[in-house]
């Protein structure tokens, strides 16, 4: 009830974007303790749901697609009509909303990398991260080969995202056999002819990005040397050994380096047989150019040294090497797109906004809201605040008040129908999933799923 004691009418919301954020989003606005009716409508530009999730994680990553099982939950229970194959700005308008909803929550994430700006970055052989995942995980909107032909290549970054490109680098095609990749996929890796990886970081080993789990599990890739320059390890900075966070993680990925250190020692002195790849740690290391060759491609990152400034910064030095590779991969980040009609902040990547509102009926969540940060709980806490703003103006009647025509729920199939949009559902999803999950049994290496890459192909199974 409103303060007057009279009934509010159902609230239709439009959640743009399949992915955690957008998902628990609508999961959190249908489950919440209310006393008016809501409806949630998710649209989402891919033939199936769930974002990065299905298409950002590495697939030797099994326990993190898990997140998978708490999503597929939430649209099981059928509450949620989903919208599949929907582009919007195309197949659905800003406008289109307005006239049939009261409110809508972008959720669209940040999918594309975040812009590095030194000389020669867009050299031939230079790539983005956001890229090659989408490539290894079988996105249907990027080419089917990647170009797999450098022996040593260059990864500029020290977060999750680069230690994930790095594995999959340098990790043999064969050890991922077991995984959901696709057979393209197998088929350029196992070709790759990659020796060494370079992986650069202007902070020292103790200031990295990337959690003990995914350092741990680099550390276990078969037939890979972890390669460290103990220059790296005599940096100290008082300031950051005296600072309370320097706990738990800090030591366990100290151990990590420890152990990585007394076995490439053990390979100097060879009592351990070397392996036929290396994976080469550059720590207080600031790439500031590309080199390439005479016809325009990589061959090498030119770095400067760095060192602590005693206050857990860094500083220049005038120490500058070059490091010759043939290929190279920044993962400094990802950046959110911008969406026809929606404000946007260009230098952050994201839709501007204040606890989620952005204007009057357009509401944000997920990384698309706070930048490319935070895990699953940050993103369900994220979307609580959106959903607590909505729904508090929702109750001020200050949201959008389509006719009672608009928002019969026949209306939105019509118009993508009208529009020759072949959107797929629920039962569509469900459908490719178990068709997914049929094709990895019947493998001859009996995978748990193997993923349909061809977007046509997607939308055929979805819609038998």
């Amino acid at each position: 009830m409103t303060d007057t004691g009279v009934k509010l009418p159902t609230l239709r919301v439009a959640v743009i974007g399949a992915g955690p954020a957008g998902t628990y989003a609508a999961d959190i606005l249908l489950k919440l303790q209310r006393d008016f009716d809501v409806v949630v409508d998710l649209f989402e530009r891919l033939p199936a749901p769930y974002g990065l999730v299905r298409y950002g994680v590495a697939p030797d990553h099994p326990r993190i697609k898990g997140i998978i099982n708490a999503l597929k939950e939430v649209l099981d229970e059928g509450q949620i009509r989903y919208f599949g194959n929907v582009n919007f700005g195309t197949d659905i308008t800003l406008d289109d909303l307005k006239k049939h909803y009261h409110a809508v929550i972008f959720a669209t994430g940040a999918i594309t990398d975040a812009p590095l700006e030194i000389p020669g970055i867009d050299a031939a052989g230079a790539f983005g991260a956001a890229d090659f995942v989408n490539w290894f995980d079988g996105h249907p909107d990027v080419p089917r080969t990647w170009p797999l032909e450098a022996e040593s290549v260059a990864v500029i970054g020290n977060g999750n995202v680069a230690l994930d490109i790095s594995r999959m680098l340098v990790k043999h095609a064969d050890d991922l056999l077991t995984t959901e990749i696709p057979d393209n996929v197998y088929e350029g890796l196992a070709a790759n002819p990659i020796k060494e990886l370079h992986i650069f970081g202007r902070r020292g080993p103790l200031q990295v990005k990337f959690t003990p789990l995914e350092l741990r599990e680099l550390g276990e890739v078969r037939d890979v040397d972890m390669v460290l320059d103990e220059r790296d390890f005599t940096l100290t900075d008082d300031y950051l050994a005296a600072l309370p966070q320097q706990n738990k993680q800090v030591l366990v990925m100290t151990r990590i380096f420890d152990k990585w250190r007394a076995a490439q020692r053990a390979r100097a002195a060879g009592d351990e047989a070397p392996a036929s790849r290396q994976l080469v740690f550059h720590f207080w290391s600031k790439p500031i150019g590309v080199e390439t060759d005479v016809f325009g491609r990589v061959s090498g990152v030119k770095i400067q040294r760095t060192a602590p400034d005693g206050s857990g910064g860094v500083v220049d030095t005038d120490q500058v090497e070059v490091i010759p590779v043939q290929a190279l991969y920044r993962a400094i980040g990802y950046y959110g797109s911008e969406l026809p009609g929606v404000p946007f902040d260009a230098v952050r990547g994201v839709i501007p906004n204040e606890q989620g509102r952005v204007a009057t009926g357009v509401y944000a969540t997920g990384w698309i809201k706070r930048g490319p940060v935070g895990l699953i709980g940050a993103t369900k806490s994220d979307a609580k605040e959106t959903i607590d703003s909505l729904v508090a103006d929702w109750r001020a009647g200050l949201l959008w008040q389509p006719d009672a025509a608009d928002a019969d729920p026949a209306v939105i199939p019509a118009l993508l129908n009208e529009r020759g949009v072949a959107y797929t559902t629920v039962a569509g999803w469900q459908k490719l999933d178990a068709y997914e999950r049929e094709l990895g049994a019947t493998h001859k290496h009996q995978r748990e799923r193997l993923k349909v890459v061809d977007r046509d192909e997607m939308i055929r199974v979805s819609n038998s």
